[in-house]
């Protein structure tokens, strides 16, 4: 009997344990599930069709090459051009920079969301995202899991709000993605006679008929997980946010994995960046004789943060551990794009290659530096302008003056157009397109302006921009009590870091913006599956330093 109560006894004080380091659990539990269910290979050597082996044309006598490189979580302080050294300002980005100077800068490029997958819907489609329902980020069920027993073991001063209940009722992530029914422009482009090639990040669903090589792609190397290099990898530098939701969700299901089509899962040959790139070089070298169409979708610098020893001994002199592993991811991407444009120099192939680089949103508050989106205010998941203004340049001889400036706003969804005008491609008429051609307004050709209004869209959180004037607007229906504002209103043209709220002072205004938010809205489809998470977003702090009564903040719904 006295064994008997000992053993539960025991039992007891060990499920009270595990009980209570549950979350650690589950971080540890997660990637040691997947490697038995899911088990990764060993590298597996890309095999890239080839083209011709000669050309029926020289170069400038067929459609541009097209190169199309997207960084993942690129702050605006990110890169030198715009800040004379990225990091602490030492770090200098000369390969992306020179994209600009030997081409045209968009000083007020916009991405179409503050959030990943809905921007690269929109990026793939020419269109805003809600016209067909993709408004959130697909999300894991064990997330909104990790997030509540987060919230239970530790209570924030600014609650989570997650609904479990709707999450259970979500499809598998797999099959959260952009409907098959949309047209990508690799689609467009395919009866140009090019050859399209996705490497990297794609994140618009996994199943049949929503994958990269269904939608238009003849070949996807496709990112199937999430680690740089494993993490106890001698060549690899972490630095991991214990204290934030979501870089330990990140990390509890990051793996290190690619898959080419739809074949097995296998590791990558070195650090991600780095073998992308190699990639990207041998799709550039062995289609040089035919057009082709090269979306290379880096998962940098997106977190974990993880560099190359090589990388993070560069800056010696950075003190922040933090800092530094991300300065040294930064230069792996701007080595990238130097090797991508040397691969075509090298294949005579630069002068009719279009390229353009940006990024998918901002930098993100939750990795825990402060100047990454420098001068704006918010980050990522938000729609101050830290989220949703981003690097966006091209370069294309011949075509584009060197050191070209657009200043009005520009937008994601205008590269689809651009694209096809530049590649002489027809695009889809049974459909709306939100996009314009870029290039007229580079070479001075158009009159006028690409827009003069942009919208915003996830859930509640809802901003317009109308010439200069913008208003952010989250009407969160769990609001906790005291929490202040849920409108801001800017005019960027006079304060583009968004330092004063004009809301309480300009109704009419207000009421303006929200006249345009209605009519917009009113042509937007319901989402495809539900918000289940609403996240308090601090607008001027990052993650890791607490939140103090008075500080502004906005939630994020997805």
């Amino acid at each position: 009997m006295k064994k008997a109560v000992v053993v539960l006894l025991v039992l007891a004080i060990c499920g009270y344990i595990g009980w209570q380091n549950r979350v650690n659990l589950l971080v540890w539990g997660i990637p040691v599930v997947s490697a038995v269910v899911k088990p990764i290979g060993p590298n597996i050597p890309v095999e890239w069709p080839s083209g011709p082996a000669t050309a029926s044309q020289p170069p400038d006598r067929r459609p541009p090459n097209i190169v199309f490189i997207l960084a993942d979580d690129m702050g605006f302080n990110d890169i030198s051009l715009y800040n004379g050294g990225a990091a602490d300002g030492s770090l200098m980005t000369p390969h992306i920079d020179a994209i600009a100077r030997q081409g045209v800068v968009f000083e007020d490029g916009y991405a179409a969301n503050a959030v990943c997958a809905p921007s690269r819907a929109s990026l793939m489609t020419g269109r805003y995202s809600t016209r067909f329902g993709f408004e959130f980020t697909p999300f894991m069920n064990v997330g909104t899991t990790i997030f509540q027993w987060m919230n239970d073991l530790d209570p924030p001063p600014l609650p989570t709000f997650i609904d479990r209940a709707t999450a259970r009722t979500l499809p598998p992530f797999e099959e959260l993605g952009m409907p098959a029914s949309e047209i990508t422009i690799a689609e467009v482009l395919k009866p140009r006679g090019y050859y399209t090639a996705h490497i990297g990040k794609w994140h618009l669903g996994h199943l049949e008929g929503m994958r990269p090589e269904d939608q238009g792609f003849d070949d996807s190397l496709n990112m199937a997980g999430t680690l740089y290099l494993p993490e106890n990898d001698p060549d690899v530098v972490n630095a991991k946010q214990e204290n934030e939701g979501i870089d330990r969700m990140v990390w509890a299901t990051a793996r290190y994995a690619a898959q080419f089509n739809s074949g097995e899962r296998f590791a990558p040959d070195g650090y991600l960046t780095d073998y992308y790139t190699d990639e990207a070089v041998k799709v550039i070298e062995a289609n040089r004789n035919r057009p082709f169409f090269l979306y290379l979708a880096h998962w940098a610098i997106h977190n974990p943060l993880q560099a190359t020893r090589e990388d993070y001994d560069a800056f010696p002199h950075m003190e922040d551990h933090a800092l530094r592993v991300y300065a040294g991811m930064i230069r792996a991407l701007d080595r990238s794009v130097g090797r991508i444009v040397q691969a075509l120099e090298d294949n005579g192939l630069s002068e009719n290659t279009l390229i353009v680089f940006t990024s998918d949103n901002g930098g993100a508050g939750y990795i825990g530096l402060p100047d990454i989106n420098r001068p704006y205010r918010g980050w990522k998941l938000n729609h101050f302008e830290g989220g949703i203004h981003v690097p966006f340049m091209a370069k294309w001889p011949k075509h584009i003056e060197p050191g070209s400036v657009v200043s009005h706003p520009v937008h994601h969804f205008d590269l689809f157009q651009t694209f096809a005008a530049a590649a002489a491609a027809q695009v889809p008429t049974d459909r709306v397109l939100d996009g314009v051609d870029l290039l007229p307004f580079v070479r001075g050709e158009a009159s006028g302006v690409p827009h003069r209004t942009l919208f915003w869209r996830e859930g509640y959180h809802q901003s317009v921009l109308d010439d200069g004037w913008k208003l952010i607007r989250s009407d969160q229906p769990d609001k906790p009590a005291g929490s202040g504002q849920s409108k801001w209103l800017f005019n960027l043209n006079t304060d583009p870091a968004e330092q004063n709220n004009l809301a309480s002072q300009m109704p009419e205004k207000v009421a303006a913006l929200e006249e345009l938010l209605a009519a917009h809205n009113a042509q937007q489809v319901e989402p495809m599956w539900p918000s289940v998470l609403q996240d308090p977003q601090l607008i001027d702090k990052p993650g890791g330093v607490p939140y103090v009564e008075g500080d502004e903040y906005i939630y994020w719904p997805n």
